[in-house]
């Protein structure tokens, strides 16, 4: 919250006089912060890997419904590529590695990508 200047008197010299004396203004700034960067977390299609997969991949990761995931993983079939979310970078960092990661464990070729929104 932004206040209102703040007026204080200064204290009286030590030989009493007042020529020391007067109002100084001290003045709160409020910080202004910058909103982060956001990122889209994307899906790539490929040849080999099954359309369950990539719904349950979209279920685990991205809590996205079953009539969501069907619907996105339609869309990367369709079109090539499919965004799974929009997430701040290290989220969508975290998001990417998890998919890949897991992807590779169930050795599926299955590509997750982030690029800048």
């Amino acid at each position: 919250m932004i206040a209102g200047p703040i007026l204080m008197e200064r204290e009286k010299g030590t030989d009493g006089d007042n020529a020391n004396r007067g109002t100084s203004v001290i003045t709160r700034t409020k910080p202004k912060t910058k909103k982060p960067n956001l990122y889209r977390v994307l899906l790539l299609n490929d040849d080999y890997t099954p359309m369950e997969f990539v719904i349950h991949i979209l279920e685990r990761f991205f809590q996205k419904d079953r009539e969501a995931a069907t619907r996105i993983m339609l869309h990367v079939h369709n079109h090539g590529v499919g965004e799974c979310g929009i997430f701040t970078y290290e989220v969508a960092e975290t998001k990417v590695s998890q998919v890949m990661d897991f992807s590779r464990q169930h050795q599926h070729p299955l590509q997750c990508v982030m690029e800048k929104k």
